[in-house]
């Protein structure tokens, strides 16, 4: 008995051990919702000397790095990165897609089982429970239970799916209150760290800041005018220019939901990452940690102002004295050669359609609700009624208790669907529930659509649209300003990938790299089994010493 009892000692001292030959203490991995690769090289000049450009000049920059299925948003996008596969596994097809068992949208973190920790509000009922596979912070938990995983963001999928289902604290932003809160999946009651942060309410302070250009407003050559046709009006606003006066906009109230369409948001989420690392001791003893922050503003920003505004360069200067503080933090708590940190997005961006078009560039806006309308006229006419259940992310969702009860062959209803949307003006693609189902791998745009859509939460018909074209409800002025993604081009998925830290070589790498491959090769730097569903393949050299 003594030598079992010796021997499990050993072997767990021995495990322990084992991870941390070579592994750093913590872990960092960064999420700039919507950044374009471009804005690296777009903005170089205008950064400091610690924050992206110190990453890219003495990391390694993955400089071909892209997204390998569609849609390309928020949460299929945080759940890749940190699962290693596409959504056709994990699950999150979306944002928020159409449940067939609900019969309304859902969104890819909602759960109405949970209550809100550290609000009165509704912000806070939403939690992992939608992900199918787990993440490399799960791996690391269910490896090495003593790990601390924290996540945090202002969105809360950007907080809630790179967290996992075993995160030590998942933390976003309430609309409400202007605090951190999370969910009673994650926690019973708010730890005492996070009340104090809260307590000191910095929004309420911020909210009655003005948002001035960084630097003189002649400096933002890299952008369009300040004044430009296509971007949309904040509250209280009358042109789509600086300053922006948070307490005159909000006519001295508090307005939380204007806070977060300003760079100062970015601010208050680095000063919370900042004080969970501190408060939660990561990467002071010698077990691996993971602190995974997404920075959601840059998308908000992006999607009123468009990727050529004064704005978006502003937030982007901005965002990188943020980086430089959150590193410079990091090595004090854990030291310069302890952590490795990652930097990517979610996905990038395309340019306001209505900016090409007027520049003579490929592009243009479809507008779903006709083409919809004129659809159900013509599956009336042939099956006697719509079939056409719901239209969520260019998926159709066919009526399948109608079907089976006429006794239509629904092969044949999604192949007659899918010849009249190929007909439509914009559609580039378009393919069958059962196409995609039973497909190898086919022509390069069918492959990235059937990784992106999984059998229960997608629709009957798929399509995508050509370069350049936004999908919209219907015809507007309002419709014609700002930007989105969501395409399988390289506009939306061409991102950054930055490593930095422990045993990371100085180098640029123009290998091919699709974005699964982040988890596969923590995978092997934290010397961990393969999450479960992983199915990317590691950045060999980041890994080769």
């Amino acid at each position: 008995m003594k030598y079992l009892f010796a021997l499990s000692f050993l072997f767990s001292i021995t495990a322990t051990q084992a991870q941390q030959v070579d592994s750093p203490k913590l872990v960092v991995g960064i999420v700039v919702d919507q950044m374009c690769y471009e804005y690296l090289y777009r903005y170089y000049d205008k950064f400091c000397d610690g924050g992206f450009r110190m990453l890219m000049d003495e990391g390694t920059n993955c400089r071909n790095v892209r997204y390998n299925y569609i849609p390309t948003y928020t949460g299929p996008g945080h759940a890749s990165i940190y699962t290693g596969t596409t959504p056709s596994n994990h699950g999150i097809v979306a944002n928020d897609w159409y449940s067939r068992e609900d019969h309304a949208s859902v969104n890819c973190v909602e759960d109405s089982t949970v209550m809100t920790i550290g609000s009165t509000s509704d912000y806070g009922k939403y939690s992992p429970v939608r992900l199918k596979a787990n993440t490399i912070t799960d791996q690391l938990k269910l490896t090495y239970p003593t790990a601390k995983v924290i996540s945090v963001s202002i969105k809360n999928r950007g907080a809630i799916l790179p967290g996992g289902h075993l995160s030590d604290g998942s933390y976003w932003y309430d609309y409400y209150s202007g605090k951190f809160i999370t969910s009673s999946f994650f926690k019973s009651e708010m730890p005492s760290w996070v009340d104090k942060f809260n307590g000191k309410k910095y929004v309420d302070k911020y909210l009655k800041e003005t948002w001035e250009p960084i630097m003189d407003i002649g400096a933002y050559g890299e952008s369009g005018p300040d004044d430009s046709p296509y971007e949309h009006l904040l509250p209280g606003k009358t042109t789509p220019t600086f300053p922006y006066d948070l307490k005159e906009m909000s006519n001295d109230s508090l307005n939380y939901g204007l806070f977060v369409y300003t760079p100062f948001s970015n601010t208050y989420l680095t000063d919370f990452a900042i004080e969970a690392m501190k408060s939660e001791d990561m990467g002071k003893d010698n077990q691996t940690d993971m602190l995974c922050i997404s920075y959601s503003t840059p998308d908000i920003i992006g999607h009123a102002f468009g990727p050529y505004s004064v704005e978006i360069e502003d937030t982007y200067i901005r965002l990188d004295l943020e980086i430089k503080k959150l590193i410079k933090e990091i090595e004090q708590q854990v030291g310069s050669d302890n952590y490795v940190l990652f930097l990517t997005a979610d996905h990038a961006v395309v340019p306001v359609p209505q900016y090409l078009m007027d520049h003579k560039l490929p592009a243009g806006y479809f507008f779903i609700d006709e083409h919809l309308a004129d659809l159900k006229l013509k599956l009336t006419a042939k099956y006697g009624d719509s079939l056409v259940e719901h239209q969520d992310n260019l998926n159709i969702y066919l009526d399948h208790e109608t079907i089976k009860a006429k006794g239509i062959d629904i092969v044949e209803a999604q192949n007659f669907i899918s010849s009249e949307i190929q007909s439509w003006e914009g559609v580039k693609r378009c393919f069958t529930a059962t196409q995609l189902y039973e497909a190898s791998i086919d022509a390069e745009w069918m492959d990235m659509v059937r990784k992106g859509v999984h059998h229960k939460e997608s629709g009957d018909v798929v399509f995508i649209l050509e370069p350049g074209f936004l999908p919209k409800s219907m015809d507007s002025e309002r419709a014609r300003k700002g930007t989105s993604h969501g395409s399988a081009f390289s506009y939306d998925t061409h991102v950054p990938l930055l490593w930095f830290g422990k045993n990371v070589p100085n180098q640029e790498l123009f290998d091919d790299i699709e974005i699964t491959s982040i988890a596969a090769t923590l995978t092997h730097m934290l010397f961990l089994q393969r999450p479960n569903a992983l199915t990317g393949v590691p950045i060999l050299p980041l890994l080769k010493r």
